[in-house]
């Protein structure tokens, strides 16, 4: 007892000493509505973080300024740190600027008041447990700049009953949306490559999810006891379903299981009394059998549901340890066809310009590639003057035999002047002008836009076309990606320097 008397002790005092330290501030501005927000200096002084001076600092309405003039001198505010809104339960709304690239961890824990917060195109990453047990917020918008969503980010926000995860994200943290219990609808960006361990676990008010192709693992009880899920795709890119992700989806009464699946985890499927489970594996491998406490489908399902599995595999199935104890196999879909392999598609090809050449890639080996491309040399003119401009627009997809042909892939390459020369005799009407120019190539992907050839430093802006500024970055060495705001617009504006191009997005 005296150890634990000791234990709880030194844990109080280090909570306190975590407390102080987390709102120690540099200091402390009115907004322009005579809020009090805290800051610290960070980056060497010459930017600011929002922090906070204890729980219940903030409450009400809070509109973060984009930039703060305080005695010497004027700093954006880049970034919400970490616990800065912590346990404000009486914070109803918060407004990010536009200069803020980071939602720090635990930044917004347990506002259990806060209903709106506007989230802008600048937002990069949302940290661990951001908005922890936020109970109030009934949606909320994650901007396609964003690009990472941290272990339990939303935890706990029941209040939440729809999300869309946009493309530009690439990975779902362990826990993110943890008992999300009023979440009914999930979209999930098609660059989202891994779904985190619990990471929709007790999403009790999720009736369907799909899964988009560029999945390759479902993590530890992603999906567990998401007992509304009556339908789940999973596509032909998963290879790893990890243990207990459905356990208890007592929703669901079928699934279908990619040939792409080479790992099933223990309890995957226990406590889903399934009535059909169609495998498209055509090399069954070992699963957790019924008599195994850990076994990768529940009894119900083993000994009731119909397992359906390729033309002319049943006897593997049959061999095969787990599989085998199905007491019902059969070949085909359950629909009185067989079961044919499913549709594979080309990977969407790049476009690159190097040397004065054009190529393209492919993920898919032995593709090959279609393309078309149009030149634009005059652009604009203006009585008798022509200004020239090479620009040439090129698509390209790739096609295989037995493949479906890929998306499109657009790109522009054009030509930025750098430094116009004359050559020959100074004065001569007839001397011919060069320009030294630079290749750049703009393609679109995903969320941005990646620029190849730009000069490193070179200032990158992107518009839409009714001039309002959408993304910008610089360019760095090899190729440059710039996130995009504004998602639907399908024509920008792309400023490389002071040269302008339009580009199809």
């Amino acid at each position: 007892m005296k150890t634990k008397g000791l234990w709880m002790a030194l844990m109080a005092l280090m909570m306190c000493f975590v407390c102080n330290e987390a709102y120690a501030y540099d200091i402390k501005v009115e907004n322009a509505d005579g809020v009090t927000i805290y800051y610290n200096y960070i980056n060497e002084g010459t930017e600011l973080e929002v922090t906070g001076n204890g729980s219940d600092t903030y409450s009400g309405t809070v509109v973060i300024p984009e930039e703060v003039t305080f005695m010497n001198g004027t700093r954006k505010v880049t970034t919400i740190g970490w616990g800065a809104f912590y346990s404000c339960s009486g914070l109803t709304s918060v407004t990010i600027p536009n200069s803020v690239t980071s939602i720090g961890n635990e930044a917004f824990y347990y506002c259990s008041g806060l209903i709106s917060v506007t989230i802008p195109n600048s937002v990069t990453s949302i940290g661990y447990i951001a908005f922890y047990h936020c109970t109030g917020l009934t949606s909320v918008t994650i901007p396609n700049s964003v690009t990472s969503i941290g272990n339990g980010a939303f935890y706990g926000c029941s209040g939440l009953t729809s999300v869309t995860i946009p493309s530009s994200v690439t990975s779902i943290g362990g826990s993110a949306f943890y008992k999300c219990s009023g979440l009914t609808s999930v979209t999930i960006g098609n660059s989202v490559t891994s779904i985190g361990n619990y990471a929709f676990y007790e999403c009790s008010g999720l009736t369907s999810v799909t899964i988009p192709n560029s999945v390759t693992s479902i993590g530890k009880s992603a999906f567990r006891e998401c007992s509304g899920l009556t339908s789940v795709t999973i596509p032909n890119s998963v290879t790893s379903i990890g243990d207990a992700a459905f356990y208890n989806c007592s929703g669901l009464t079928s699934i279908t299981i990619p040939n792409s699946v080479t790992f099933i985890g223990n309890r995957a499927f226990d406590i889903c009394d399934l009535e059909s489970v169609i495998s498209l594996i055509e090399e069954p491998f070992a699963i957790t059998w019924k008599a195994n406490i850990d076994r990768t489908f529940s009894l119900n399902t083993f000994n009731n549901a119909t397992l359906y599995v390729p033309a002319g595999t049943i006897d593997k199935y049959k061999a095969t340890e787990g599989w085998k104890d199905f007491a019902h196999i059969e070949e085909g879909d359950g629909g009185g066809g067989g079961i044919t392999p499913e549709t594979k598609v080309c990977a969407k090809p790049t476009i690159h310009y190097q040397n004065g050449q054009l190529s393209f890639k492919c993920a898919t080996e032995g593709a090959e590639f279609k393309y078309d491309i149009k030149d634009s040399d005059v652009t604009y003119g203006s009585g008798s003057t022509v200004n020239l401009n090479v620009t040439y627009h090129i698509s390209v997809y790739a096609t295989r035999e037995g493949y479906t042909n890929s998306e499109t892939a657009t790109a522009t390459l054009c030509w930025i002047d750098v430094e116009p020369q004359k050559e020959g005799i100074t004065g001569d009407e007839d001397a011919v002008t060069e320009v030294k120019a630079m290749p750049v190539l703009i393609q679109s992907g995903g969320s941005g836009l990646t620029i190849e050839g730009a000069e490193a430093g070179t200032p990158i802006r992107v518009y839409d076309l009714s001039g309002k500024l959408i993304g910008n970055t610089t360019a760095a060495e090899g190729a440059t990606k710039v996130n995009v705001a504004a998602a639907a617009e399908k024509v920008v504006v792309v400023k490389v320097g002071e040269r302008s191009v339009k580009v199809r997005r």
